[in-house]
């Protein structure tokens, strides 16, 4: 059965597939969806065959950063998958009491009004497809499987939008869930929530922790020294950096605001922004466009994860300007910008894939996406901006001299430039005696996530060993220590 309410019309609202759309959400969509009913329309009568596209798919409105980020607002995205009412695909399926399944429209769509259950669930389900698709094109096209998917198992991961009260979302390998909760800001009246499932960047997140750790399984224990807990919190934070990026007109709207200048104040580093202002944060929860150094962030993880996020955002916008001063008379500047943040996506992508299973430091990772730039044959001034970037921070040590970065002299348009002629591939760590690489983990200030008993109660090379958990898992201390007890 499908609990779907009709809401009732009012002043100011017209009907969109059987649902009320505001007018002033309506000029956001295009003309074909704003059609009453949003029908198909009659087919034109042809002699000549037109081509019929091969791909299934179906559209959904979602935010495209938080109903907070007014000036963006709503946008129609594609889903080249076939997705069944729920919305429910071979990878995702959402639920929501009373609500899930909804159904698709006349058109085979998702729109449905927004702030609504029904939008929720859509826009949910949406942004975590959408960013698992963005990583397996990075994987070649191949499925990346989540933790339990092994022995052919191909259990999904169920989204659940309004997972309960609470200022928090976090993804779960024992329950295989993303959930999202919903919480009253202090001080503002009843009816003012903010459900964390409406913001693109928290459920991007969420979704980049189950991807990364689908990938690196063993990376989530808390036994891992913190930086392994700062790459996971930092991955969750590019995955929505680089889903906003895979948008066109999010990276134009970008383009125009800074005026390509990516270190200007703009929506894209502010991560998270009407959860941020909620909890009284200026530009959201964290700022990826920060200049944090390892030795000014100890052992906390959600610190550590920044320096690693800035690290990464710097060099994304290095490489911008170097393309773009390259390209500027062959192509659009939005087009360069969706080109480089797709290559520094696939970059840090593939260098995740070939760092250790566990105990991965941010110089395992540096180090990889210095070989890997170079074997892809990129300009060597790429690597001197990876170099330059990981150093600044005190993650690596300098291979080369950083003067001319840090006086601003560096020749950031010159696709040689390396600082001394040397193009080094390898890095070592700057202090291997740092807290971040030697303390336990510090997981107090992070996600829902990170504070999952499952992943403070069971060790590393368990997890990595893939599959399913169960509760027993999480308690086999306890319960190995009862039965010892039990057996005198």
């Amino acid at each position: 059965m499908i609990h779907q309410q009709a809401p009732t019309q009012q002043a100011g609202e017209r009907t969109l597939a059987g649902l009320e759309v505001p007018e002033a959400q309506l000029g956001r969509l295009p003309a074909a969806l704003r059609v009453e009913g949003a029908a198909p329309s009659a087919p034109d009568r042809r002699e000549v065959p037109v081509p019929v596209p091969v791909v299934n798919g179906h559209r959904f409105l979602v935010y495209k950063q938080d109903p907070s980020v007014t000036s963006l607002g709503v946008r129609v995205v594609f889903v080249p998958t076939v997705v069944l009412n729920g919305p429910k695909d071979t990878r995702i399926q959402t639920e929501l009491a009373d609500v899930a399944p909804v159904a698709r429209n006349a058109g085979g769509d998702f729109i449905f009004t927004p702030n609504t259950p029904q939008f929720d669930c859509a826009h949910t389900f949406a942004v975590a497809r959408l960013t698992l698709s963005m990583y397996e094109r990075h994987n070649g096209g191949d499925p990346i499987p989540f933790a339990w998917n092994v022995g052919g198992n191909t259990d999904r991961i169920t989204v659940h939008p309004h997972a309960g009260v609470g200022a928090n979302a976090f993804y779960s390998r024992t329950a295989k869930v993303l959930k999202f909760l919903f919480f009253v800001p202090q001080g503002q009246p009843a009816d003012g929530k903010v459900f964390t499932c409406r913001s693109l960047d928290i459920v991007a997140h969420e979704m980049g922790h189950a991807i990364l750790d689908g990938l690196k399984p063993g990376w989530l224990s808390a036994d891992n020294p913190p930086q392994t807990g700062g790459l996971h919190e930092a991955f969750g934070d590019l995955t929505a950096i680089f889903v906003a990026l895979g948008q066109p007109d999010q990276a134009e709207a970008l383009v125009a605001l800074t005026k390509a200048n990516l270190h200007d104040r703009s929506f894209l580093p502010a991560l998270a922004e009407e959860f941020g202002r909620a909890l009284g944060l200026p530009t959201g929860l964290r700022d990826a466009d920060n200049d944090l150094k390892l030795s000014e962030v100890g052992n906390e993880v959600h610190a550590i994860s920044q320096v690693f996020t800035g690290a990464l955002y710097d060099i994304l916008a290095d490489v911008y300007a170097f393309e773009l001063d390259r390209q500027r008379r062959t192509k659009d500047p939005t087009a360069v910008l969706i080109e480089v943040a797709n290559g520094l996506c696939k970059l840090l992508f593939d260098a995740i894939v070939a760092s250790p299973a566990t105990g991965a430091a941010y110089a395992d990772v540096a180090n990889q996406m210095l070989q890997l730039s170079a074997s892809r044959g990129d300009p060597a001034v790429y690597r001197t901006f990876i170099r330059n970037r990981f150093a600044v921070r005190e993650v690596t040590t300098a291979a080369t001299p950083l003067a001319d970065l840090m006086s601003g002299r560096m020749r950031m348009t010159d696709a040689d430039y390396t600082g001394d002629g040397r193009d080094a591939t390898e890095v070592e760590p700057y202090d291997e005696t740092s807290a971040s690489l030697r303390a336990e983990q510090d997981r107090s200030r992070c996600c829902g996530t990170m504070q999952m008993p499952e992943y403070r109660a069971i060790g590393a090379d368990r997890l990595a060993q893939r599959g399913p958990l169960d509760d027993d898992d999480i308690l086999r201390d306890d319960l190995e220590e009862l039965r010892r007890a039990f057996s005198k």
